[in-house]
């Protein structure tokens, strides 16, 4: 194929000036998924079974203009449902991206393409754009100045002896964490808060408390700028502080990295996971798998919802409507094939790639919904993740409820290999601590691991996860100080979290 025309000559020089005069575009392969450097050069490979055209789009660094764009020919560019593409002489260090479209689009509030959108590939192993926590991203909001464009990673790592740790999980002891609110304060003493080394300075500190595990709440990308929300005292924009609104689900969060070099979030994780396993600590990852930041009809076209929204999401025909079993607009399409291949490929990524111990999954009920939204017997998803070969010593670990009232504590899929986040045991110990009487035979229960919840189903008292407080809710703090909740300042009246939390203010 020939060399393409930029849109202006200086971009073609600067563009030839990185690549070289040897570049040519050829066929490609259509596995592996996403952006795979080869030999003199790099493969791109995307799913969109309902589109019409793909085109490739290169920028050089840090740049808002595209260098070059690359229309991808369906007679040869495409094996199935999978468009791709080989650019011999084409470095590492160039951010891409892709416009997806469908001529004609009979439906589009079934396919919603845009191909004035430069989408996210869902297979990308990082992002640039969002290095600066709390600036406006890629949703096309008021104030907007980057985009999320997809980096190419070089995988350059040594690991040395490195490897998961497997502890038994009968001796887990877990510390829920966020990374950057562990370090921000300045009362943290370390020198780069809010971030994966920072939480590397803390190591001695959690040593200290006597922990087996950090859990991390979502690192992978989000957007923390994805509400409109303010705080209504003082007028001041509120964020997704607490990262369950994903953009990819493979790129750490660039944020979260105290070096701001294209790339250096992914070294900086390794580096934080080598030295917490040095230190005997495990890595857990709080994954969030049942939605992504794109919302309903009315949200942005980040990746998902511009490459092939009737495959990604479960959506209702022909109103395209998006069943809603989150709380937050959509809900990915989980047992469509596409989907589980995008999820076990992206957690043995995690495990094998950045040694990752185990992995926390966010509303997991719904990872047990069909295309539907039935809840199903025997979802093929979670018994590929319990059977996966490569996860046979991985930690997995399930928040067993949705948004839409399905709570299956206790009857949680499991063949054997699902622990559970014991709710049960976190409300029971609460009423007990607060001297709720006739409570001494249920407390019993949940000191011995729950059996009238996990005896019989194949399940160990180690597979239920036992917790007072989390991320959700109260703090122990707030337990024994307010009767009810006073969440004010975060502009929903009071409507958010639970109402019921079983807490004390011992009458003042």
């Amino acid at each position: 194929m020939d060399k393409p025309n930029a849109q202006t000559k200086t971009d073609a020089d600067t563009l030839l000036d990185r690549i070289g005069d040897d570049f040519e575009i050829s066929r490609g392969h259509p596995l592996p998924l996403g952006a795979t450097a080869r030999r003199r050069g790099i493969n791109f490979a995307l799913f969109a079974r309902h589109a019409t055209s793909v085109t490739l789009v290169l920028f050089a660094p840090g740049s808002t203009a595209p260098l070059a764009e690359f229309p991808m020919d369906p007679r040869f560019n495409r094996t199935g449902d999978i468009w791709h593409a080989f650019v011999r002489g084409l470095d590492v260090e160039l951010e891409y991206g892709y416009r997806v479209d469908r001529q004609p689009n009979d439906a589009p509030q079934i396919h919603r393409y845009d191909a004035s959108r430069i989408l996210v590939d869902p297979y990308a192993r990082a992002l640039s754009g969002g290095e600066v926590w709390g600036e406006v991203t890629g949703t096309h909001q008021p104030g907007c100045r980057k985009e999320w464009r997809s980096l190419i990673d070089d995988d350059d790592y040594d690991w040395g002896l490195d490897q998961p740790l497997n502890i038994p999980m009968a001796d887990t002891v877990i510390y829920e964490m966020h990374v950057r609110g562990f370090t921000r304060h300045p009362s943290s003493g370390v020198k780069n808060p809010g971030t994966f080394m920072g939480v590397v300075e803390k190591i001695p500190y959690l040593k200290q408390l006597g922990i087996t595990a950090v859990e991390m709440l979502p690192i992978n990308e989000f957007a923390e700028t994805g509400t409109d929300r303010v705080n209504p005292f003082t007028g001041e924009p509120l964020l997704n502080y607490w990262g369950y609104n994903p953009v990819n689900f493979f790129a750490p969060k660039c944020s979260y990295s105290s070096r701001t070099e294209a790339g250096e979030q992914v070294r900086e994780f390794k580096q934080m996971v080598r030295a917490l396993h040095k230190a005997g600590i495990e890595v857990i990852l709080d994954v969030v798998f049942n939605h992504s930041a794109e919302g309903d009809e009315r949200g942005p076209v980040i990746s998902f919802k511009g490459l092939d929204n009737s495959i990604y999401y479960l959506i209702v025909p022909p109103s395209g409507r998006y069943h809603n079993y989150t709380g937050c607009g959509n809900t990915l399409n989980c047992n469509h094939p596409v989907v589980r291949d995008l999820i076990l490929e992206c957690l043995r990524y995690w495990v094998t790639e950045m040694h990752v111990d185990g992995f926390r999954f966010d509303l997991a009920s719904v990872l047990g919904r069909g295309r539907d939204g039935s809840v199903l017997a025997n979802p093929p998803l979670l018994e590929r993740i319990a059977a996966d070969p490569i996860l046979g010593n991985t930690k997995l670990i399930a928040e067993a409820w949705d948004a839409a009232g399905l709570y299956q504590v206790g009857t949680f899929p499991s063949w054997g290999r699902w622990a559970e986040w014991n709710g049960k045991f976190r409300d029971d110990i609460r009423r007990f601590v607060k001297s709720e009487p006739g409570l001494s035979a249920v407390v019993a229960d949940r000191m011995q691991g729950s059996p009238d919840l996990y005896a019989g189903s194949g399940r160990m008292p180690c597979h239920s996860i036992n917790f007072v407080t989390c991320h959700d809710g109260f703090t122990l703090a707030d337990l024994v100080s307010y009767n009810e909740k006073h969440n004010d300042a975060n502009g929903e009246d009071n409507r958010d979290g639970h109402n019921d939390n079983q807490s004390w203010n011992c009458g003042w």
